[in-house]
């Protein structure tokens, strides 16, 4: 069965939120449903879609801001590292009370399933693993599914996440990069939590923040 994914950019942040669905069985997933989620809640409800789960790559409120809003109205599960199991429940852990210019304190009720490195969970009929990739936050996880990678705010076209807000540290999100990441198939997609999807090959010869290992 095909992954179809839909992306919704969200907030004032610009957050990619994903929508992967299998067009057949109506059943769906949300990875980061970010603030003002109303464009991604309209197009599950026009298409009477099963979402069976809400997978955040990390609880930055950019990322997490409309967590709430899809829980209640798909009933669904949320699912989080957890080393950052408490952020969701407090604005100053999950960023929103830092940023007052652009969001009021935002939280949600916690997560109801912890992710852990090398985990495989089987959603709409596929296996998504977890990759833990702490760096730009110490719960940033990765999901890998087939050949399309969910990154977060890990590894970007050409960038990579920022290290300088709380937990935050550059030696981990390059380790992640390379080590992790970068030991994937060139031709794996990234789909990232910012900006436009770019591949592993691409990154690995053209991103000028982490270059690959010397093997």
């Amino acid at each position: 069965m095909k992954l179809h994914i839909e992306t919704f950019t969200l907030g004032p942040l610009q957050t990619n939120a994903y929508l992967l669905k299998d067009d057949a069985s109506g059943r769906a997933l949300v990875i980061d449903p970010g603030m003002n989620p109303g464009s991604l809640l309209r197009y599950i409800e026009s298409r009477e879609l099963k979402i069976e789960a809400i997978l955040l790559t990390h609880a930055h409120f950019d990322h997490m801001g409309g967590v709430e809003e899809v829980r209640q109205a798909a009933a669904c599960p949320v699912y989080l590292h957890d080393l950052e199991a408490d952020w969701l429940t407090d604005p100053r852990k999950n960023g929103s009370a830092r940023w007052p210019d652009v969001t009021v304190p935002l939280t949600a009720e916690p997560a109801e399933y912890s992710l852990a490195d090398g985990q495989v969970i089987e959603l709409i009929g596929h296996s998504f693993k977890v990759m833990h990739t702490p760096g730009h936050s110490p719960g940033s996880v990765s999901f890998l599914c087939g050949s399309d990678l969910f990154s977060g705010d890990v590894l970007f076209r050409q960038s990579v996440g920022r290290t300088d807000l709380p937990g935050g540290r550059e030696a981990d999100l390059f380790h992640s990069i390379q080590n992790r990441l970068y030991t994937l198939d060139f031709d794996v997609r990234v789909y990232p939590g910012h900006g436009p999807k770019t591949t592993i090959g691409f990154e690995m010869a053209n991103n000028p923040y982490v270059r690959p290992l010397q093997r």
